[in-house]
């Protein structure tokens, strides 16, 4: 259970609670008490705890039961875009709860002393009700209150980690496309476009190639751009491999143009192209075949799998990256398929309700 599990408690509530709890609940039965029936004042002391113990059990019963609700509603709103929702929720079950409370512990109660032998008439009264649910409410708006630090502290946390998570990408990506290799073959490549003539096809490749570093410069500080960018991002990177592998390298879209304006993370899908074609044999036996095609409101990025006898030393951009800029963004997963011919991944397609914040 929720009330026994540490670590569920600092999960929902943002603290361990079971003191302030325990403690909340005994303060506010003094203060019920005295309020509304001053027990310790008029009566003796052994009457008095009778008294008492009336208002430690609608304490009690207000307090574990507004909880469980809390915990309910953090649990189904948890972003900050969701906190009036929730608020409202939360107050108007919180004037429920303690009507309902008082109706039915008064039922209760007036059916245990008489068992006892006493006859205890219970009314609600507005003047009673109203107060405990001031109370009450100022007790559990320390919870929000808690809640809502720890989670701005957390929020303020996570966005820097973006940052820098964005920025090691930003600076991965560049290095990748820096390596000598990749500037060797570029440049190979346009010497050959150059040999056989056609002057148009020797400057789309450099305007391909100046894409290509412009966008990783110029998206470095976006955690999220239009799907429609990164396409056009993709396909000039994809142009510039395909100048070197020929038809030996397929890449076949299918993505609708009324998706393009979704959101996606920057680099996300020329990362896995990438490193599709970056860990897998691209020969005219052994052609690669790279599908990019919109699956479900996700994009989905597979090929067929042809692994290099010689495995590249990683530079770590990969999917770990991709997949904690997802988390730290939205709620919903990057998921990762594979099996003996095929490498699948998902990216979610994002819209501002997606997101966390």
């Amino acid at each position: 259970m929720l009330i026994f599990n540490k670590k569920k408690r600092i999960q929902y509530l943002g603290f361990n609670d079971f003191w302030f709890s325990l403690i909340g609940i005994l303060i506010l039965s003094f203060i019920t008490d005295y309020l509304f029936s001053k027990s310790f004042i008029r009566l003796p002391f052994s009457i008095a705890i009778w008294s008492w113990s009336v208002s430690l059990f609608y304490t009690v019963c207000d307090w574990i039961i507004l909880r469980s609700v809390l915990i309910f509603l953090r649990k189904k709103f948890p972003n900050f875009k969701d906190d009036t929702k929730r608020i409202i929720l939360f107050i108007s079950s919180i004037i429920i709860v303690v009507t309902l409370v008082d109706y039915l512990g008064g039922k209760f109660i007036k059916f245990f002393f008489s068992l006892l032998g006493d006859n205890i008439n219970h009314t609600t009264q507005l003047r009673i009700l109203l107060p405990v649910t001031i109370i009450t409410t100022m007790t559990m708006a320390i919870y929000e209150a808690i809640y809502y630090y720890i989670r701005l502290k957390k929020s303020i946390r996570e966005e820097e980690q973006t940052k820098q998570i964005i920025i090691q990408a930003q600076l991965d990506a560049l290095r990748n496309q820096a390596q000598p290799h990749f500037l060797f073959n570029s440049l190979n490549t346009l010497r050959d476009i150059i040999d056989q003539d056609p002057k148009e096809n020797a400057k789309t490749f450099v305007d391909n190639l100046s894409n290509v570093y412009r966008f990783i410069i110029e998206s470095g500080n976006s955690n999220l751009i239009s799907l429609e960018k990164e396409v056009k991002f993709v396909k000039a990177y994809i142009h510039i491999q395909k100048e070197r592998f020929g038809d030996n390298l397929k890449v076949y879209w299918n993505i609708p143009t009324q998706n393009l304006h979704q959101l996606i993370v920057p680099m996300s899908l020329q990362l896995l192209t990438e490193n599709a074609i970056k860990h897998n044999i691209v020969s005219k036996s052994k052609p690669l075949e790279i599908y990019i095609a919109l699956t479900d409101n996700k994009i989905s990025v597979s090929n067929n799998i042809q692994l290099k006898s010689t495995k590249l030393s990683s530079t770590k951009i990969g999917l770990k990256n991709i997949e904690k800029r997802y988390s730290l963004i939205t709620n919903i997963p990057v998921q990762i398929e594979k099996d003996n011919n095929c490498f699948r991944v998902f990216l979610p397609l994002l819209k501002t309700s997606d997101l966390k914040c």
